[in-house]
């Protein structure tokens, strides 16, 4: 799959840059990237957007997303022109941002009980929660500064709520979480992340990791991770694959099969032989997207698109 290119020097004269918020449960699509004949969320997306909008639409996204994993926020955006962007109230007297949030809510149940058989009557599997015209620097891959994903496991130990299989891993063992916690240290920071991605042609594996935390949630915690296994983790931006090859990595040590120090040194051997297993993906969800201030993205998006090389 490829990139889609983004542009650098913002949209074009009589033209907006729309951020688009949204979320989708990834159980129905086959990844993020359009690809032809197969049902994707930039190629639903895509296409909900051209028939509303009524001109060529092409998407950049904070995170391509692989096939079967969620998100709670994402973040893309479009650029639109000011024709069609007038032209989108109508007579209805909203706003262009209410009508197209409007219209596209409805256009994407359509889509979803055509393409889903058992999907809910007026439900969807993408949801837009927010449209804003942001500035011409805002990029929503390259202007982002951190990505948040969570993994959710459910092991011996934890409770199965049949309403989250499709999010939640469920395991008939018991994990070593205090094991899986000792062994993601030597992870954090910036590293070549070799081991943990699957590369592509001209792109680096070098990635900053700010948080990597395996935890067991209280079994009377609020919320629905109650006594689940959790894996937070948090970096500037994230390879192919690379959050499910963590998983899989913590896994391994979590029942019993790798020693605690073993992702730290499949990190530093930096190869491809023996590369860290990746984890089913429908326990993976992406939760937050962190930008900076406006007066800031240009900058950061100026630093993100530099080819990066390891100080040490």
């Amino acid at each position: 799959m490829t990139e889609t290119p983004s542009t650098p020097e913002g949209p074009e004269p009589h033209v907006l840059r729309v951020r688009l918020d949204l979320a989708y449960d990834g159980s129905g699509f086959n990844g993020w990237a359009a690809q032809p004949g197969l049902r994707t969320v930039e190629g639903v997306l895509s296409e909900a957007l051209q028939t509303v909008l009524r001109e060529p639409v092409r998407l950049t996204v904070a995170g391509r997303t692989d096939s079967g994993v969620h998100a709670a926020a994402q973040v893309a955006h479009l650029d639109v022109s000011e024709d069609a962007w007038s032209a989108l109230p109508g007579r209805s007297g909203r706003s262009p941002e209410a009508a197209l949030l409007t219209r596209l809510t409805g256009v994407l149940a359509h889509e979803a009980r055509d393409g889903l058989p058992r999907a809910p009557r007026g439900a969807s599997d993408i949801v837009v929660t927010g449209v804003r015209v942001v500035p011409a620097a805002f990029d929503a891959r390259f202007s982002a500064l951190d990505r948040r994903y969570t993994y959710r496991i459910a092991d011996a130990e934890s409770p199965r709520d049949p309403l989250r299989r499709g999010h939640v891993l469920w395991m008939a063992e018991r994990l070593d979480v205090d094991a899986m916690a000792a062994s993601a240290a030597p992870l954090l920071g910036e590293h070549d992340f070799l081991s943990y991605c699957k590369p592509r042609d001209g792109a680096t594996t070098i990635r900053t990791l700010r948080r990597l935390a395996w935890r067991r949630v209280a079994a009377g915690a609020p919320g629905g991770d109650a006594g689940l296994v959790v894996l937070e983790v948090v970096a500037d931006a994230f390879c192919h694959s690379m959050v499910r090859s963590l998983v899989g990595a913590g896994l391994a040590v979590g029942r019993g099969r790798r020693p605690a120090a073993w992702p730290g040194e499949l990190l530093a051997a930096r190869t491809r032989d023996d590369a860290a297993p990746v984890a089913p993906a429908h326990g993976l969800t992406l939760e937050d997207v962190v930008y900076p201030a406006d007066d800031q993205l240009a900058a950061q998006a100026e630093r993100a698109r530099v080819m990066r090389r390891l100080t040490c």
